[in-house]
């Protein structure tokens, strides 16, 4: 049960660290998101909808306010991540990593989470 404490905590420490590092470029660095948004062929209209979105999310798994949020925040950060992926890969732009890690610090947050703060 240690190590899953362990790994739930490290895996939901990073995904946090993730996602506050993407919110910030989206709210302060918004001229090159934009640029990035735009080579991706993505509406720029979405940029701050989903920097809010990753924080309301972020606090809804630290918050543990009802089961039912956190699902739903795990299932946005879950497609955000695939979606980020194959995005990067698509265009080429090898800035992949971060949703690959990511998507792996979701599911290991989700799937030990329901062990250790069920």
């Amino acid at each position: 049960m240690k190590v899953t404490k362990i790994a739930y905590w490290l895996s939901t420490v990073f995904l946090t660290a993730i996602l506050l590092g993407s919110a910030y470029n989206y709210f302060f660095n918004y001229e090159m998101i934009y640029g990035f948004f735009e080579n991706m062929g993505y509406p720029t209209y979405l940029i701050y909808p989903m920097a809010t979105a990753k924080l309301l999310g972020l606090i809804a798994i630290w918050g543990n306010f009802s089961k039912w949020l956190r699902e739903w925040a795990y299932a946005g950060f879950f497609f955000n991540s695939i979606l980020a992926f194959f995005a990067h890969y698509m265009v080429s732009d090898g800035q992949h990593l971060g949703a690959v890690l990511a998507f792996v610090f979701v599911l290991t947050s989700y799937f030990t989470g329901k062990q250790v703060r069920p």
